[in-house]
């Protein structure tokens, strides 16, 4: 094995192994930043020591083992609170005494408590929201601060201080390493679904740059998804949301054209959707319905909602196929238990589909000075839609400039500003007028 398929192997099994070894340190040292620390100076040993010694059978073994060495040398050259300090080292040092074959099973398992707590941590609410998006991309998914940044489109140093920060944040409140309980529990899931969400809707559809989509990041959030799923089975809105990544995340290689422009929903090609993705998410989805319907909470929560509506894209071989009754229903129960203008705004596009044009527009009108749209270039960039297949090209090529100033996304603005253009001719052809002779001889 070279040394360039020994770094790529290392990398493979940092962004694996990384969440469980930094969770476990956390668990065991309460302190989530000394924690990443450890686990980051036992990276570094690997990197050192495996282009010569090769690749441990049970690498993550191998990293947990030299990270736990590392962390009680850290305590016993410590003076600060030396009994607490020997006591974990013990406990650290008699761990330390079984098999690895025991401490592989530890790290196996797909259950883990310390996991969990890790995930819960990371999004606690004492941190702003994009906080919480950077320890979790660090913590959990592997990434690095670089990686990270280049996701976002921020600078490494902002990521970097965001993440440093949080962790200080942690540490100044005394933030609990610990899973929630009761009615505490469902209000800080609904954050790590949030900040999972988020982050596959970076990937999605990027809010800034010269890319419609990141890949990466979808995946990344995926991963941390079905890492919860695994982690909280029994969780309807859990598997919700899988299901609507999952679903979404099939159409991504028909949403983007070989030129790298965006192609919308109902131009995709439908045979370049990833079966197998769709498979997955419809099974979340039954799962997420019949759990919440145990439950006595059908139709379900938003995530399960939403993931129904994309269920009904997914299952129509054709766009003309659509269930768009059903897709009103939907947004309509959705609506009710999590009322948004945004979620109004996609209710008219599905009206619109099903009764016509008119009828979606009368509810885009009505947004129109809805404050949390103000800013937010889909409710133009809607409405100068309606406004097209109405014909009333004039207002559609305004609508459109306008959500093309709005976006930050390059591929986005200009494929609303060839929308504007379209309107901007077909208003021209309706003004020409055909001098007499020619309509006879038409």
């Amino acid at each position: 094995m070279t040394a360039t398929d020994i770094h790529r192997t290392i990398d493979a099994v940092w962004r694996i192994e990384s969440a469980r070894l930094i969770a476990s340190l956390a668990r065991m040292l309460r302190d989530v930043g000394l924690a990443e620390e450890l686990a980051q100076d036992a990276l570094v040993a690997a990197l050192e020591k495996w282009p010569e010694s090769g690749v441990p059978d049970q690498p993550g073994a191998w990293l947990m083992a030299t990270a736990k060495h590392r962390a009680i040398d850290r305590l016993r050259r410590s003076k600060l609170q030396q009994r607490k300090h020997e006591e974990i080292a013990r406990e650290l040092e008699d761990e330390q005494a079984h098999a690895d074959d025991a401490h592989l099973d530890a790290l196996d398992n797909p259950f883990n408590d310390d996991l969990l707590r890790l995930v819960f941590t990371a999004c606690h609410p004492v941190l702003p929201t994009h906080a919480q998006v950077a320890l979790t991309l660090r913590l959990l998914g592997g990434l690095t601060t670089d990686e990270i940044a280049r996701a976002f489109l921020v600078p490494e140093p902002t990521i970097a201080q965001r993440i440093v920060r949080a962790k200080r944040t942690l540490a100044e409140k005394q933030v609990p390493y610990e899973m929630p309980r009761g009615d505490e529990l469902n209000e800080r899931l609904a954050s790590v679904l949030a900040v999972i969400y988020l982050i596959f809707n970076e990937g999605y559809a990027a809010t800034a740059g010269d890319d419609w989509m990141r890949p990466g990041l979808c995946e990344d959030a995926l991963r941390l998804g079905r890492m919860l799923a695994e982690l909280m089975p029994n969780e309807p809105e859990v598997h919700g949301l899988v299901a609507l990544m999952e679903i979404q995340a099939s159409r991504s290689a028909a949403r983007v054209a070989p030129d790298g422009e965006p192609v919308l929903l109902l131009e995709q090609n439908r045979a370049r959707w990833d079966q197998l993705l769709i498979h997955r998410g419809l099974a979340a989805l039954d799962r997420a319905q019949k759990q919440s319907a145990a439950r006595g909470t059908t139709p379900g929560g938003p995530y399960t909602l939403q993931a129904a509506i994309a269920a009904c894209h997914a299952r129509a071989v054709t766009a003309e196929e659509t269930d768009w009754a059903a897709i009103v229903g939907l947004y309509g129960a959705l609506a009710r238990i999590t009322p948004s203008p945004v979620i109004e705004l996609n209710r008219a596009v599905a009206l619109s589909m099903l009764f016509g044009p008119e009828s979606g527009l009368a509810v885009v009108d009505a947004l129109t000075d809805e404050p949390a749209l103000k800013d937010y270039h889909l409710l133009p960039a809607v409405r100068g839609d309606l406004l097209k297949k109405l014909e009333r090209w004039d207002e559609a090529r305004d609508a459109f400039e306008r959500a093309a100033q709005m976006t930050r996304n390059a591929r986005e603005q200009a494929l609303l500003r060839r929308r504007a253009a379209e309107c901007e001719a077909a208003a021209g052809a309706n003004d020409v007028v055909i001098p007499p002779s020619s309509k006879r001889s038409a």
